[in-house]
């Protein structure tokens, strides 16, 4: 692991997209790359890899580990990941923006591929799924697209999106089919605590912006994710803390103006009651 002394890079989509999707072959995904893809970084996007033949080791957040095919992998904005080497790698990765993609069904994304997803029980989906991949690269192979071809490839990402939520959640908890108010209440929250966990402490503002009294919001945020409020802000606060110690060597004090945290003190009284480390004592720890 090699640190910088500065924020860690978090690099948008290659100009190379059309329509905020970027479709290659693995072994040409290097190359078409807009930025390096050694050192580890985070992206803005969503980089989504379908691995069909060969070997991928990789770095995401703190853990390392080996990707064989048949697998999916989904490597989420802000995570920071770092490729350490491939053997042979054949499949398609895909690059995309956030936007592109509807709230609950970035919820059901990020919770069911927390983890790679060995493809080895799920034949069906590799196929169709090579088969969108590669008939959305061949799209945007177009040399002169028309007014329809925007459209096309996010119908197309979509189509695969819902087909990975179909695999990943039970068929009544399918994006779109009979969300409740409870879910779209939570998958809101999630939003929100992406944009604003650095600079909104209370659960009140998550509340407010909901237009929820915060009571109701914690309830329903428990019930249907099994933490409180309190809970997922301490968690996402304490992800990035645990980036920022291990990718950086920014001093801890910095590290805590980074995430809001205006008296060191009270940063690291927070990160010890969590972790049970001091944010020193876990640097040290994590990179022995």
């Amino acid at each position: 692991m090699k640190s910088t002394t500065g924020p860690l890079p978090n690099y948008p989509l290659s100009p190379l997209a059309r329509a905020g999707v970027l479709v290659r072959p693995l072994a040409e995904a290097a190359g078409a790359a807009a930025h390096p893809a050694g050192p580890a970084h985070r992206d803005a996007h969503y980089l989504l890899v379908l691995l069909t033949a060969g070997e991928l080791h990789l770095t995401l957040d703190f853990e390392a580990f080996s990707l064989r095919a048949p697998a999916l992998l989904l490597v989420s904005p802000g995570q920071v990941h770092q490729l350490r080497g491939a053997t042979t790698p054949q499949g398609w990765g895909a690059s995309f923006e956030p936007s592109l993609v509807a709230e609950d069904v970035r919820t059901l994304l990020e919770q069911g591929l927390r983890q790679p997803l060995p493809l080895t029980a799920h034949p069906a989906l590799q196929a169709r799924a090579t088969t969108l991949l590669a008939l959305l690269a061949d799209c945007q192979q177009d040399a002169a697209p028309g007014p329809a071809l925007g459209p096309a490839l996010q119908a197309l990402l979509a189509a695969l999106l819902h087909l990975l939520v179909g695999v990943l959640s039970p068929p009544t908890a399918t994006a779109g089919a009979g969300t409740t108010r409870g879910q779209e209440l939570l998958a809101g929250f999630y939003q929100l605590l992406r944009q604003h966990f650095a600079t909104w402490k209370q659960p009140a503002r998550y509340a407010a912006a909901l237009a929820v009294t915060p009571s109701h919001l914690n309830d329903t945020v428990k019930d249907l994710s099994g933490q409180s409020v309190s809970q997922h802000l301490q968690a996402r606060l304490i992800l990035e803390a645990k980036r920022l110690l291990y990718y950086s060597d920014q001093p801890v004090k910095q590290v805590g103006y980074a995430l809001g945290y205006d008296e060191p003190v009270y940063f690291g009284k927070l990160f010890k009651k969590v972790t049970g480390l001091t944010p020193q004592q876990f640097r040290h720890t994590i990179r022995e």
